[in-house]
């Protein structure tokens, strides 16, 4: 009872305000993760603080609740931490501490509120509290959804004053923005909060919007490894728990009680309140639940308790009592009974745990002369409740079963629930024993369920004569099952029959219908649970153990089915096959023709280093290619060269003429290369152009000139890219070699005015090697690939087609066109020297010392800015040219100082720049006024001069003094700081060991800090043996070396001058992206100096990261400083996937790999039963995974993505690993999601379905077009270009004429015709169905080239009237009509002239040929089913 008391009592917290408690909803707690990191700025230097002396920061963590300006929950406290200086860095305080909380109040007003406090003590007096200011963590945005604040670089900003200031009336939503509100100037917190899904599985047994820190301690859960006991939660094993036999006696006995009780109320109502009316006693509640000190585990379980009496007569009786006179209670019994055994599923063997108990009184006021109440009244009669006594049994850890008797507790003393409790008798007996049973006691025997066991055979044992039989023994529920979470409690046997209170009919009308008799076990369910109780938990309910009695029932404890069990399922988004480029498109040989007319075009003449013509190789000849002989060639420069050279149209759609692009743009990425967008190139047609049979017309591509003519003299498109030794990095030749030998350039081919994706095209890379020839060239014929990703197909086998190809599952392919490209590869030689060694050395590489030179003092000032790899000297320079801030402040500087000093370091903050700018000014207006004066001596302007410069050289004195000691303290630390560079990219682990020396006689465990998680230690012997055999690192490998203080620092045993080397992993998954891309042709034209410059090999986006890391000894003292300079580098993508869904909702999609032996990286020798695969992703709001299949088992890849806005485009990375370390992705996925909106239209088949889009200007007016994927069955109005005015509004009319029934995707673009930039787009979901068919017909019909056929149908007007009639049908690249329309009188026969076109290939077709009338609706459709054979 101790251990519950102290727990209990110091975990009391404020509930949240009454009204927001009032509109909270039955759903769960959010969980979240804070971690705070550390306290800098001006926070830590107020005025206050100077006369104080042993000052301690603490940091401490309330909610708040700013709709209502009230503080609930419970304060959390840190630990005191001291102000700290580390060399060359500025004061902070490091908590390094994380704190765990959930709350249900999702609202966007419930904050943490974040207060930095000073605990200090003046020289002579006592210590006392100081606030130095507070932060504002939001929890929900305004969709309800959980916030997440990523640790920044500066952090959350601090405000002045304590957090009493924010009860203020003034203080209106939103805080952040509020006028009074003032943010203190260069002070923040660093630190992170975001959603811990974790915590979830053990928030039952931690108290609601109560921070806690990473190692307290719960009561329920087992202690954590890594000491923090929230990371990833471990609870204790629950045990069933039966109390039986229970009564409670209340002094001097329940008939006085009861009086006094009603009298009391009597007085408290007043005679007014009741105007005659009988108080009653309803009903007599006992609620008992498992409390572990901070909270109940579960929502109460709720009982009725009758008087003793009752249960021997089992008639229902209550007390009344009428005003003016008291009636004699119709029971005598001395004690209150409950016929029930109370099942406790939750309890846990530990100090902390105690079983909860309340009795609770239910009055109500029954009307009529007599003071019964007929059970109508009864019904809408009003109840109210009172808790009458409590109290809480914490059984010691090996209690047996046993007669437990407990006293009950009364008065204004806290209790779990935190209700107001009817008083206690007053304190005038002396007797000790006497006062154990003045409040009142509780008896019930207690049992477990290990003892349950054991009693199974065993027969009942009778009770006394006073109480009613016990009950038969539950069978318990087996060892692994888990335990059950019913509210319900099992029955027992009585002589009586079920009698329902009348608070029972009240809360329920449903009829109860009893159970026969029978043999068998009755189980209790849920379901059997009449109501909840008013105004309760919401997970508690009230049962009424009456309601399901028979003689031979026997009570079993509801089973482990009240937990749901996951089935074997298979998601309804069916798995899209991850083809690769070589399955999506292929590449056709060119003839000897058609390479004849592409040198006839006028295309660029590429020539090699010697100005010869580069030698064409053939594309169908697979080669034999040498690695070895590819890195031996002398020409070590690669001039990569892209030439876009035409594009064709096929001939399987005879309507593709509406729907071919007139201008076309080309995206994709080459290599490590930036992505690139080309301008757009005009379709100019040539006749003949194209061997294929399948090209019926080609169009060469053309530029544009700068006043916007073709460029007719230079046709076709070229890119260049210099791979080179400079570009490279040492040992990544091989690489890029082994890149062109096994990856493919996927190529995606843009709608130039439509922005729509006319498909894309994939082309082998291999032919570039030049195998020790000087240049070499290729030219393809790629197939430009629609692919459609259908949800609602038939799941195909995943049959093995071909290396790198199966059959698709979900994917429709449809070729759109053919591009003709040229690819060439030409050798130069290198302008610089190459070194010997082409890799770096494997041993040596992979292990810095501290002793190889990049360290150590070098000399210099110390105001020296030169970098770490400048020459050991340095030349005297000015202070005023090395310090912009002192120059600003110097009178002789004035004319000097230039124009980047008004843009200081980014270090500096916005208002330190304005300040120094005002004295700037300041200054400036000085000296104009000391230049009017000039008229006066030469020798006053010398004394003004002279005085300037005392002036400044005092200034410089000050300045030095007060920069002494800091650059002095970063002067040291650069004598032990060693440097290292690495060239990390996206997903791949880069590896290294840091040799860590103790420079002194006596030994030290050493603290091992990185300012960046991305940098981290390799703990695991397992992961440092695996990197050690890749890397072939031979130095020594130790198991368990480290030891990591608090789950998080690293720590290492150091002997006397001993040296150990260190791992180190440095790897990134996080590539940030930008929200909204735009989509649209790059709008700029390549003249003949600039067509041939690639992008930069390095995107201004990517920037170089300085990760510090730090050696401390336990005292705090520096032992090394390893500083590591990250120079992000691009990444290669193997493959890129489209998808086009409706904005603000989920994209769910899953993607199914080959075998994992067919992967392009996979390890050698790796059979597809061994494959495992593992993903990440670039992007933390997306959630992949993947499943650890049997052998021979498809591997699925599942991605759930949010999409944003139209037309937002959101862009990521997946990495794809086939090691469980994660050292280097075998594949780099990249997805782009197009948010489309989404507009639902049902419609049939044959007949046009008319509605209209509102389009809303810009800011801007702009000449816009629609452009559909789909014009054949989509009409828009208007048709061409239209003006959409600034900020206005205007109707856009569509038109829709499905083809096929079923479901279907049409894509609308509104495009600016003048910027060629995609204003809007939309999502068309068509849901058709196909009409009745009245008539049908067949013919038989030839295959192949040949004449059509020509025949004839009649349809008759059945209308009293002349009426006019459209014909339509679905295909009318098989079927075209003699005319489009016809007009008959009634009851007259038309005759329709029908022409069926030939067919290039054998089997069937159905065409469906829609009459429709004047309207465009549909009255009848005939279908005509043709067999060509």
């Amino acid at each position: 009872m101790a251990e519950w008391q102290r727990i209990f009592l110091q975990n009391l917290g404020v509930p949240p305000h009454h009204q927001r408690r009032r509109h909270v909803q039955l759903q769960p707690s959010t969980p979240f993760q804070c971690v705070l990191k550390r306290v800098e700025g001006n926070v830590l230097k107020q005025k206050i603080l100077d006369d104080m002396v042993d000052v301690e920061f603490q940091l401490r963590l309330s909610f708040f609740d700013a709709t209502y300006r009230h503080f609930f929950g419970r304060t959390w406290k840190s630990i005191a931490k001291p102000l700290k200086a580390a060399p060359g860095e500025p004061p902070a305080v490091v908590f390094n501490e994380t704190v765990y909380f959930h709350t249900s109040l999702d609202h966007p007003s419930i904050v943490l509120v974040v207060e930095l406090v000073a605990a200090a003590r003046r020289r002579d007096g006592p210590s006392q509290d100081l606030s130095c200011g507070f932060g504002i963590l939001p929890l929900f945005n305004s969709k309800r959804e959980p916030t997440t604040v990523q640790m920044k670089e500066k952090g959350l900003r601090l405000y002045h004053g304590t957090p009493r200031a924010l009860l203020h009336p003034l203080l209106q939503e939103p805080l952040e923005t509020n006028k009074h509100l003032t943010a203190m100037e260069s002070s923040y917190l660093q630190c992170s909060c975001q959603p811990h899904p974790p915590l979830q599985a053990a928030c039952h047994l931690v108290p609601e919007n109560s921070p806690l820190s990473s190692g307290q301690r719960v009561p329920g859960m087992s202690a954590a490894h890594e000491g923090d006991f929230f990371q990833k939660p471990r609870l204790m094993r629950t045990v069933t728990w039966y109390l039986e036999r229970l009564t409670i006696h209340l002094y001097p006995s329940l008939q006085r009680f009861e009086e006094e009780l009603l009298e009391l109320l009597l007085s408290d109502q007043g005679s007014a309140a009741l105007d005659g009316n009988t108080l009653a006693v309803q009903e007599r509640r006992l609620h008992v639940g498992v409390h572990n000190g901070f909270g109940f585990v579960q929502a109460p379980q709720v009982a009725v308790l009758v008087p003793e009496a009752e249960a021997t007569r089992g008639r229902a009786g209550s007390l009344r009592r009428k005003q003016g006179g008291a009636d004699r209670p119709s029971s005598d019994g001395q004690a209150l009974l409950l016929r029930s055994r109370i099942h406790l599923t939750e309890m846990v063997r530990h100090p902390a745990f105690g079983v909860f108990f309340q009795l609770e009184y239910v009055f109500s006021v029954a009307s009529g002369p007599d003071g019964k109440a007929s059970s109508v009244t009864s019904l809408t009669t009003p109840a109210y409740k009172h808790s009458i006594r409590w109290a809480v049994w914490n059984p010691a850890l090996d209690t047996g079963p046993s007669r437990i008797v407990l006293p009950l507790q009364g008065g204004t003393q806290h209790n779990p629930s935190h209700v107001l409790v009817y008083k206690t008798p007053p304190a005038s007996m002396s007797s000790e024993e006497v006062k154990q049973v003045e409040s009142g006691t509780i008896q019930f025997h207690f049992s477990t369920g290990s003892d349950e066991c054991l009693a199974t055979a065993a027969k009942s044992v009778s009770c006394t004569s006073g109480e009613p039989s016990l009950p038969k023994n539950p069978p318990v529920p087996s060892p692994g099952s888990p335990p059950s979470s019913s509210m319900v409690l099992s029955t027992q046997d009585y002589s009586q029959g079920p009698g329902l209170s009348i608070s029972q009919l009240a809360a329920s009308p449903a009829s109860l219908t009893a159970k026969p008799p029978s043999g068998k076990a009755l189980q209790t369910h849920s379901s059997e649970v009449l109501g909840p109780e008013l105004e309760e938990s919401p997970r508690g309910a009230i049962t009424h153990l009456e309601s399901d009695l028979s003689y031979s029932s026997l009570s079993q404890d509801p089973p482990a089915a009240d937990q749901l069990q996951e089935l074997p399922f298979t998601p309804v988004h069916l798995p899209i096959l991850a083809l690769g480029p070589q399955a999506r498109s292929s590449s056709t040989v060119l003839s000897r023709a058609s390479l004849a007319r592409l040198h006839s075009s006028g295309f660029p003449k590429l020539l090699d280093c010697n100005q010869e013509p580069v030698p064409v190789v053939d594309p169908a000849d697979p080669g034999d290619f040498h690695l070895q002989k590819e890195e031996a060639d002398l020409l070590q420069s690669n001039e990569i060269i892209l030439q876009f050279l035409a594009f064709a149209r096929t001939t399987q759609d005879s309507t593709a003429s509406e729907t071919w692009p007139q201008t076309v743009y080309f995206t994709f990425q080459f290599y490590r290369f930036p992505s690139v967008t080309t301008p757009r190139l005009q379709l100019l047609k040539a006749d003949g152009f194209g061997a294929s049979p399948s090209a019926a017309s080609s169009h060469v591509l053309v530029q544009t000139k700068q006043d916007g003519t073709l460029n007719l003299g230079s046709p076709g498109f070229q890119l260049k890219y210099m791979v080179d030794p400079s570009f490279l990095k040492p040992g990544e030749r091989r690489w890029f070699i082994r890149y062109l030998l096994e990856h493919s350039l996927q190529i995606d081919v843009w709608d130039g005015d439509s922005l729509l994706l006319v498909g894309s095209a994939a082309v082998k890379l291999q032919h570039l090697l030049r195998q020790g020839r000087t240049a070499v060239q290729v030219y393809h014929e790629l197939e430009v690939v629609t692919m459609e990703y259908k949800q609602d197909i038939t799941v195909m086998s995943g049959e093995v087609l071909k290396h790198g190809g199966m059959k698709p599952v979900g994917v429709h392919a449809v070729v759109a066109g053919h591009l003709h490209l040229s690819l060439a590869n030409i050798g130069h030689l290198c302008e610089q020297r190459l070194r010997k060694a082409h890799s770096l050395p494997p041993h040596r590489s992979r292990v810095i010392s501290s002793h190889d030179g990049s360290s150590g003092f070098r000399g210099g000032s110390l105001l020296s800015e030169s970098p770490y790899g400048a020459a050991n000297v340095c030349l005297a320079q000015k202070l005023a040219d090395v310090d912009s801030e002192l120059a600003a402040m110097l009178f002789s500087r004035l004319r000097e100082v230039s124009a980047a000093f008004q843009h200081t370091s980014r270090e500096a903050s916005i208002t330190r720049r304005r300040k120094l700018d005002r004295m700037l000014s300041v200054r400036k207006r000085e000296s104009q006024e000391v230049t009017s004066l000039e008229k006066g001596s030469f020798a006053m302007r010398r004394h003004e001069a002279r005085i300037q410069h005392l002036r400044d050289l005092q200034i410089v004195e000050a300045y030095r003094e007060r920069i002494k000691a800091e650059s002095i303290a970063t002067m040291l630390s650069r004598a032990i700081t060693t440097r290292h560079t690495l060239y990390a990219t996206f997903g791949t682990a880069e590896f290294f060991e840091f040799a860590l020396k103790n420079p002194y006689s006596v030994q030290h465990t050493v603290s091992i800090e990185a300012d960046n998680p991305e940098l981290s230690v390799i703990v695991d012997s397992r992961e440092w043996k695996h990197f050690k055999e890749l890397t072939q690192t031979t130095t020594p490998l130790e198991e368990d070396m480290f030891h990591l203080q608090d789950g998080r620092l690293p720590q290492v045993y150091l002997r006397p001058k001993e040296t150990v080397h260190i791992p180190f992993k440095y790897q990134v998954f996080c590539v940030e992206q930008p929200a909204v891309m735009q989509q649209g042709p790059a709008e700029l034209t390549f003249s003949e100096g600039s067509q041939d410059a690639a992008t930069p090999w390095k995107s201004s986006s990517m920037q170089t990261k300085h990760i510090k890391v730090s050696f401390r000894t336990s005292g705090g003292r520096l032992l090394a400083i390893l500083s590591v300079k990250v120079e992000a580098q691009p990444h290669v993508v193997d493959q890129t996937f489209r998808f086009y869904h409706p904005e603000l909702t989920f994209l769910k999609k899953s993607i199914r790999l080959p075998p994992g032996h067919m992967l392009p990286g996979a390890p050698v020798g790796m059979s597809g039963g061994e494959q495992e695969i593992f993903v990440r992703c670039s992007d933390p709001n997306v959630i992949s995974e993947t499943k650890k299949m049997g052998p021979g088992e498809p591997q699925d890849i599942f991605l759930k993505v949010a999409g944003g806005p139209s037309p937002q485009i959101k862009r990521f990375f997946l990495s794809i690993y086939t090691d469980p370390w994660l050292v280097a992705p075998t594949q780099i996925w990249q997805f782009y999601l197009h948010s489309l909106l989404r507009i639902d239209v049902s419609c049939v088949t044959g007949q046009l379905a008319r509605f209209s889009l509102v389009l809303r200007g810009t800011q801007a007016l702009r000449k816009v077009k629609a452009y559909t994927s789909h014009p054949q069955e989509l009409k828009v109005n208007p048709e061409g270009v239209f003006i959409l005015p600034a900020n206005g509004v205007q109707d856009l009319h569509l038109g829709v004429r499905p083809h096929s029934a079923g479901s279907q995707f049409i894509y609308l673009n509104l495009v600016d015709v003048e910027f060629h930039q995609l204003v809007s787009s939309w999502l068309l979901c068509l849901l058709c169905r196909q009409p009745i068919i009245s008539k049908a017909f067949e013919i038989v019909l030839p295959p192949g080239g040949g004449k059509g056929v020509n025949k004839r149908i009649t349809y008759t007007n059945p209308y009293p009237s002349r009426r006019r009639y459209c014909l339509y049908t679905n295909r009318p690249d098989l079927l075209q009509f003699k005319e489009d329309s016809f007009e008959i009188g009634r009851g007259e026969t038309y005759t329709i002239g029908l022409r069926f076109a030939p067919s290039q290939s054998a089997g069937e077709e159905e065409i469906l040929i829609y009459i429709n009338d004047h309207e465009d609706k549909n009255e009848e459709t005939f279908c005509v089913k043709v067999t060509y054979q």
